[in-house]
């Protein structure tokens, strides 16, 4: 019989049969999992399957191809983030995006530990210029982790200068110097993205989620799901709305 046990955030949950559900979560070292829950829709265990949750996590499958059956205890609620839009919205995108793009069972340590810092953020950040940083930055782990990564950390024309531009078609920086004329072609690189000691503003925030939404839609989500675009489209939204 195939089993593990880790601590693991919830990412999505369907329901299945009449009182079921399939939960799919992130641990650290498995990576991203799925599991029936039985009972999965009653009122004990619905508080404890919310996306976002931090559950210690029991799988038991009797063949590697068998969906496991899986058992949950309550670690961390986010719940109470939900009761506030902007929250819900990062939180319904952030856990979305992650159930949909990760492969499942390899190990995505680094990811676990962004996701984590993120929903930690979200809930004692007094501002959301705070952990809506923290997204972007998730944002261009994910990419990286998935094989699109962006480079950064030079220019792509091999020009001296600050580095001030992103290329939409390489996904590579550009200095300000090598850009010049060709500005409104290109992505505003803001700096927090590459030195961790800027202090982002929401405009600068703003600026990185068009350039990680850019790449995230072209290269990993490929138009192939509205309901995921939509949650990032509410998000984006909301974060604008906050800013005017």
């Amino acid at each position: 019989m195939a089993s593990l046990t880790a601590d693991a955030i919830v990412c999505a949950v369907r329901a299945h049969g009449e009182h079921g559900a399939i939960l799919r979560a992130l641990t650290e070292q498995a990576g991203l999992v799925a599991g029936y829950v039985r009972g999965g829709r009653s009122r004990r265990l619905r508080p404890i399957l919310i996306p976002g949750n931090l559950v210690a996590l029991e799988l038991r499958a009797r063949t590697e191809e068998q969906l496991a059956g899986a058992t949950v205890e309550l670690l961390a609620s986010r719940a109470p983030l939900l009761a506030e839009p902007l929250a819900a919205a990062a939180i319904d995108w952030i856990t979305s995006l992650t159930a949909a793009t990760l492969p499942e069972s390899q190990p995505y340590p680094a990811l676990y530990g962004a996701l984590g810092a993120v929903l930690d953020a979200i809930a004692v950040a007094p501002s959301a210029r705070q952990w809506a940083a923290a997204l972007a930055r998730y944002e261009l782990l994910l990419l990286a982790e998935l094989g699109f990564g962006l480079n950064l950390e030079e220019c792509v024309a091999g020009m001296p200068g600050d580095l001030a531009f992103v290329s939409p078609k390489s996904g590579n920086a550009v200095s300000a110097a090598a850009a010049a004329g060709y500005e409104e072609r290109l992505f505003r690189l803001p700096r927090f993205l590459i030195a961790a000691d800027a202090g982002p503003s929401m405009a600068d925030v703003l600026d990185a989620l068009i350039i990680t939404g850019h790449f995230l839609s072209r290269d990993v989500l490929d138009g192939r799901n509205r309901d995921l675009v939509g949650a990032r489209e509410r998000l984006i939204d909301r974060l604008g709305r906050a800013v005017a």
